[in-house]
């Protein structure tokens, strides 16, 4: 009996942290099915102008207005999020057709940097570019004097010709003085062809140098590439004055 009377306050201690212990988890056991069961709350807020003029709030998109703007709030109602509504086939096209155009444009933004950069890259200076002009002018003075002298070549041949249809007059023309003479005219005439050609090439070249001058002269000043004033197509440039 003394040893039982000894443990009995402790035994009471022990018994009340287990029946503490108990009731806790059946606390638990009892709250949990309910937070379970309980729907969570969004942390956005959908709101738009319907149809009728009426303003809808909702914690998820709404219905009324799918064919409407809708703006996705913060709980704090700071705005996170604008949802356009689907485009129409015809929307759809004009947004491509708007993007394609956007697209070349940034792409002719990009080669004219690309063709004031190397224009500048390829004339320092204007010395550098006059020397350019003067051997680009050079090859088209060269094939004019080559077709000049070829028409001087012709008129020599030419008269030999004319004085043996001379002898023929009033007679049949041998086939042969007639090819010949026919074949004559011909080169004549391209010749000619040719040299009003490379009458019109000179003025082109030039035009084009004088153009270039202008650009390089706001480029040697300092201007960005690309930036407003007379632009140069490098396509433009005779193959021969390319440096």
């Amino acid at each position: 009996m003394a040893f039982s009377r000894s443990f009995t306050p402790y035994a009471r201690s022990v018994a009340a942290g287990l029946g503490a212990c108990v009731i806790g988890l059946h606390g638990t056991a009892l709250a949990q099915p309910a937070q379970s069961g309980r729907p969570a709350s969004s942390s956005n807020i959908f709101t738009c102008i319907d149809d009728r003029g009426r303003k809808l709030t909702s914690d998820r998109p709404i219905p009324e207005c799918q064919t409407k703007e809708q703006r996705l709030l913060n709980r704090d109602g700071s705005l996170k999020q604008v949802r356009q509504p689907p485009m129409s086939a015809d929307e759809r096209a004009e947004f491509e057709a708007a993007e394609a155009r956007a697209a070349q444009a940034r792409a002719a933004q990009a080669d004219a940097v690309r063709r004031d950069r190397n224009l500048k890259a390829r004339f320092p200076n204007e010395a550098a570019h006059q020397r350019a002009r003067v051997a680009a002018l050079d090859t088209v003075r060269v094939a004019m004097r080559n077709s000049e002298s070829r028409l001087i070549e012709l008129a020599a041949e030419r008269k030999p010709l004319m004085e043996e249809a001379e002898f023929y007059r009033g007679k049949t023309l041998p086939a042969r003085v007639k090819q010949q003479i026919e074949a004559n005219d011909a080169g004549v005439a391209a010749q000619r062809e040719a040299i009003a050609n490379q009458q019109a090439e000179l003025l082109r070249v030039n035009k084009l140098y004088d153009e270039e001058l202008a650009r390089l002269k706001l480029l040697w000043a300092g201007i960005p590439a690309a930036s407003s004033g007379p632009t140069v197509a490098a396509a433009s440039r005779p193959a021969a004055a390319r440096p």
